[in-house]
């Protein structure tokens, strides 16, 4: 069972402030990136996906925080033998990219999204997977970082390859498999970082669904937008993110699964969670872009709510 930490982060240094970014911008140990990638919403539901992917490097190449790289999560960081987008490579693959594009023992890397986190908290997810521990996210990423009105700067940057000396974790990224078992499994609690009209199944003309609708038989839902101030793009207090998964009684678990649509929202969910101080968390890599096409698989939908909510 996890111990709950009401209203505070056991490890609030895993999120990382503008202010505190503005005054370390030109430590030469910083290495910071930008992130994004973009899901353009498809409308035909015949597509078995929501959504297409499009890279956030032309945006990046208008305007970003100065100092920043660019990182292409499905180009750079993703299996491109993979079937699924953003699916993660072996450890091997992933180590040497992340040297490869910078990052390395002795930096601090900080991570953000243009919009959304959760393209920012995928990639810190997948360097503590690999062993890498310093590393954060900016809290409101880009959006934040605009709307106070900071410097801005258009050249690209690139940051010299290195060397990384990590030993990866084992149960921060799993599979189908695990899934499977967790749903008869009262001591595994999985989530469904999706939003709840997706979780429910029942309308999806505005966000769509993966194959089939509705969500992972038994799991939850915690929507990872819900935890998410939509002007700022900042996550909202800690005391109520705690509380949000106080009252689904997350606590309760041995074990959590959080899952998405790729791996990306659910990303967030599982960095919330450790910074809360939960333990034994995993994210489900290739979540329901694998799980809702397989008809072997069981999923569950729910009545309609009456209330729209």
């Amino acid at each position: 069972m996890n111990t709950e930490h009401p209203g505070t982060y056991v490890y609030p240094d895993l999120l990382v402030s503008t202010d505190w970014l503005a005054a370390n911008l030109s430590d030469p140990k910083i290495r910071l990136y930008d992130c994004t990638t973009h899901l353009i919403h498809i409308s035909d539901p015949e597509a078995g996906v929501p959504y297409r992917v499009e890279s956030g490097r032309a945006d990046y190449d208008q305007e970003h925080i100065p100092g920043a790289a660019f990182i292409d999560l499905q180009k750079d960081l993703s299996d491109q033998t993979s079937p699924l987008r953003f699916t993660c490579p072996d450890n091997d693959t992933l180590i040497a990219a992340f040297a490869a594009l910078g990052v390395t023992d002795d930096c601090t890397t900080v991570l953000y999204s243009q919009t959304t986190p959760q393209w920012a908290t995928r990639i810190w997810w997948m360097l503590r997977h690999i062993g890498f521990d310093n590393a954060c996210v900016l809290d409101g990423g880009l959006s934040k970082w605009k709307l106070e009105g900071r410097t801005l700067e258009t050249p690209p940057n690139v940051y010299p390859s290195g060397v990384m000396h990590t030993v990866p974790r084992s149960g921060l990224m799993v599979d189908k498999e695990e899934i499977l078992r967790a749903i008869d499994d009262p001591g595994t609690c999985t989530i469904n970082a999706l939003r709840k009209v997706q979780h429910a199944g029942q309308d999806n003309s505005q966000f769509g669904n993966y194959g089939r609708p509705g969500h992972i038989t038994g799991s939850i839902n915690v929507p990872t937008a819900e935890l998410i101030d939509e002007q700022t793009t900042a996550f909202l207090p800690a005391r109520h993110i705690s509380a949000v998964f106080s009252r689904a009684d997350v606590s309760e678990a041995d074990r959590i699964l959080t899952y998405c649509g790729g791996g990306i929202a659910a990303s967030t969910t599982a960095m919330l969670l450790t910074m809360l101080g939960y333990q034994n968390v995993g994210l489900y890599d290739a979540s329901l872009s694998e799980w809702a096409p397989d008809a072997t698989l069981p999923m569950e939908t729910l009545p309609a709510d009456p209330t729209g909510d």
